[in-house]
């Protein structure tokens, strides 16, 4: 049994989630890796992603009770219909404007959700958002409506962007930009994740500039397990080389060797962390 799983263990329960499977064939590599060790527990998959099929393949194969898989809802890197793609800073100022197309992104949840379950064979387990979308006006009530239509009994839980403690985070610059991604649409998608009966995590950790070498990826990470409360989520987005267009490829290779080394184990334990799967921690959360 791993350290990553270690039943004495009484510290909070977090469920780390590696975002962007599928967009090319070394975040893939990096995750089955990772799994291997017993150091993820959710994928967040990119269905419009290069190389979305070929992981899938085998993510099928994994058992859902120890890694889940879920829809990483994207609107600005490769979504399938070829009107929805938009730049962030272009997706924000519509977003905001209110001048987004509820019908075409209704097509677009639409079109990754079906995409998500014909490759899986299965319903998403949770839905979050590349670049964090899924939270946005707009596209958070034309998912959360999707997610009423499709899954009227067994529906996926949804990932809050709820910024953590001041302790958690190493600079003032990464609590800046953690407590932005809450305000462009955490609120509203919790008052329409109660509405719907839907769960969510407490809060989320990972986030951070993208800069830094490995000594600064590891020191950031012993914070944030520091700082983790019970149910919380940890993104990450670990990766190997490729040949593919990557704007944070370096961040990639940095988190990958960090989440894989040895030193991994004693920064759970130190914090006490347990790893799980978050629909297992929800399962037996007080309310």
């Amino acid at each position: 049994m791993t350290a990553a799983a270690r039943p004495e263990a009484g510290g909070p329960r977090i469920c780390i989630c590696v975002d962007d499977f599928g967009l090319h064939a070394g975040i893939n590599q990096a995750v089955f890796a990772l799994q291997q060790l017993g150091r993820v527990q959710a994928v967040s998959a990119m269905v419009g992603g290069a190389a979305w099929a070929d992981g899938a393949r085998i993510l099928r194969t994994l058992d859902p009770e120890q890694l889940e898989v879920g829809l990483h809802l994207d609107f600005t890197e490769c979504p399938l219909l070829e009107q929805s793609r938009k730049p962030h800073r272009q997706l924000l100022l519509q977003a905001f404007t209110r001048r987004l197309d509820g019908k075409a992104l209704q097509q677009e949840i639409h079109a990754q959700l079906d995409a998500f379950e014909h490759a899986m064979g299965r319903a998403p387990a949770y839905v979050d958002g590349h670049q964090h979308v899924h939270q946005l006006p707009g596209i958070r009530e034309q998912l959360l409506q999707a997610i009423a239509q499709r899954y009227p009994t067994r529906r996926p839980w949804l990932r809050s962007t709820r910024s953590p403690a001041s302790a958690a985070h190493a600079d003032w610059r990464t609590q800046a930009k953690s407590r932005v991604i809450e305000w462009l649409g955490n609120r509203g998608l919790q008052a329409g994740a109660q509405r719907l009966g839907l769960l969510q995590n407490g809060h989320l950790l990972g986030v951070y500039d993208f800069h830094g070498d490995a000594r600064h990826y590891q020191a950031r990470l012993a914070q944030w397990l520091r700082a983790a409360r019970d149910g919380d989520v940890l993104m990450c987005h670990p990766g190997l080389e490729s040949m593919a267009e990557d704007a944070i490829a370096a961040a990639r290779l940095v988190e990958f060797a960090v989440l894989s080394g040895p030193g991994f184990a004693a920064l759970l334990a130190a914090s006490q962390v347990r790893l799980l799967p978050l629909h297992r921690i929800l399962q037996t959360s007080p309310g």
